[in-house]
C-alpha cells in the first residue's frame, strides 16, 4: 500500500508526509475532508502535525480525491480503535512488547499468542506496526491478566524475535 501511496505521491515531500500521518493515524479523506472515524479532523490541526501549511494539507486532499488509486485507500481507511498500552497497568492488564529481527516475518503474533493461551491467559488486545511506516516496529499483546516473566526466555525463543518486554 505504502509503495503505491509514494509512488502517486512522489516530488511532493510535504504531501507525503501529511499522507503518511493520515495513514499512521487511521485517518480517511472524503467530499474534501479528512475524518477520524465520521468526526471531521480541522485542516490546520493536521498542518501543525505534519509541519506544514494548511494549503498543503488542502492540495494534498485534492492530490487524493483525484486520483483514483489513491481515492480508493484513503476514502476507506478508519481508526483501529483505542489502545489500552499506556493504561494497562491501570486495569491490572498485562503487556508484552515484542521486537521483530524482520517484522514482515510470519508466526511471531500466532506464536506469541499460543505461549499465552497455554498459560490459560486470555488476550484483550493485539497491535502490530506497520513496518513501512514505523521505523521500529512492535507486536504488542494486551493480556487480561500480567504475563508470567517466565515467559520471557520462550519469547525470545520465537522465531525472528529480537526483544522482549513483559510489564
Amino acid at each position: 500500500m505504502w509503495d503505491k501511496i509514494a509512488k502517486c505521491l512522489e516530488g511532493y515531500p510535504e504531501r507525503l508526509n501529511v499522507a503518511k500521518i493520515l495513514i499512521k493515524n487511521g485517518l480517511s479523506v472524503r467530499n474534501g475532508k479528512i475524518y477520524c472515524g465520521d468526526i471531521v479532523i480541522p485542516v490546520v490541526r493536521i498542518s501543525r502535525v505534519a509541519g506544514v501549511d494548511r494549503r498543503t494539507v488542502i492540495q494534498t486532499i485534492k492530490m487524493i480525491e483525484s486520483n483514483p488509486e489513491l481515492k480508493i485507500i484513503f476514502s476507506g481507511i478508519s481508526p483501529a480503535g483505542s489502545s489500552l498500552r499506556d493504561v494497562a497497568k491501570y486495569l491490572n492488564f498485562g503487556v508484552v512488547e515484542i521486537t521483530p529481527v524482520d517484522a514482515r516475518m510470519p508466526g511471531i503474533l500466532a506464536a506469541a499468542a499460543s505461549l499465552i493461551a497455554q498459560k490459560n491467559i486470555s488476550i484483550r488486545q493485539a497491535i502490530v506496526d506497520d513496518p513501512e511506516l514505523t521505523p521500529e516496529p512492535k507486536l504488542i499483546l494486551i493480556a487480561e491478566t500480567k504475563v508470567p516473566g517466565e515467559l520471557i526466555p520462550e519469547f525470545l525463543k520465537i522465531r525472528g524475535v529480537s526483544k522482549v518486554s513483559v510489564y
